[in-house]
């Protein structure tokens, strides 16, 4: 039997609800992802960056475990991918180090709404007046906890000690994010410190 036009209107229209409901339900799925902040600084003579052997090694006090190691990794292959080489395992030395320092905190932001509010509403019209109360109290629950990541990474020349380039990057998320975890998050980082390196010294950006 041939179904109206309706009929084949709805069904279409159904169809491409259950399409968006989907789509809304898949991005409700993935946690959000804010930017990465990044100051550069270096010299005035940037001939000696992006080429030549480096090493990425702990700033002094650093430790050196295994999250630290993850990032050290995610540095070491964007330096390889400006030009710079690492040393082999086993090789010593090198034309210029790295020296990477990390810090990661976990924490819960604080509300400052009240979660409980009064409001007192007045209305006059040509079908009367009156005087209407309301209380809104918030239901959302506490703030999701945040991971915030700070990764500081600076170039020395070996020899003698000179600091050619200093970076650092600012990153927070939700603790629930896939992006809250080491490997994703040292990869992104170590993307964002570098991008456009060596950057315009003393200035601040957000690298989504």
């Amino acid at each position: 039997m041939k179904l109206p036009r309706f009929a084949h209107f709805t069904g279409a229209y159904f169809t491409g609800a259950l399409a968006l409901a989907a789509s809304a339900a898949l991005s409700g799925c993935v946690a959000p992802v804010g930017p990465v902040e990044v100051t550069r600084f270096h010299a005035a003579d940037i001939t000696p960056l992006g080429h030549g052997t480096i090493r990425v090694e702990p700033a002094p006090g650093q430790l050196d475990d295994m999250e630290f190691r993850a990032y050290a990794g995610a540095v070491g292959r964007e330096l390889t991918r400006l030009g710079y080489t690492l040393p082999l395992p086993g090789e010593s030395g090198s034309g210029q180090v790295a020296l990477l320092s990390l810090e990661r905190h976990r924490y819960l932001p604080q509300r400052n709404s009240n979660p409980v509010s009064v409001g007192v509403g007045g209305s006059t019209g040509s079908y009367g007046s009156g005087v209407g109360v309301g209380v809104g109290i918030d239901l959302s629950g506490p703030p999701p906890e945040q991971v915030e990541t700070k990764l500081a990474v600076t170039i020395q020349d070996r020899a003698s000690g000179r600091h050619l380039w200093e970076g650092r990057a600012a990153f927070t998320v939700r603790a629930s994010s896939p992006m809250a975890q080491t490997s994703l998050g040292a990869a992104k980082m170590a993307e964002a410190l570098f991008k456009g390196f060596p950057g315009q010294s003393g200035e601040t950006i957000l690298v989504k």
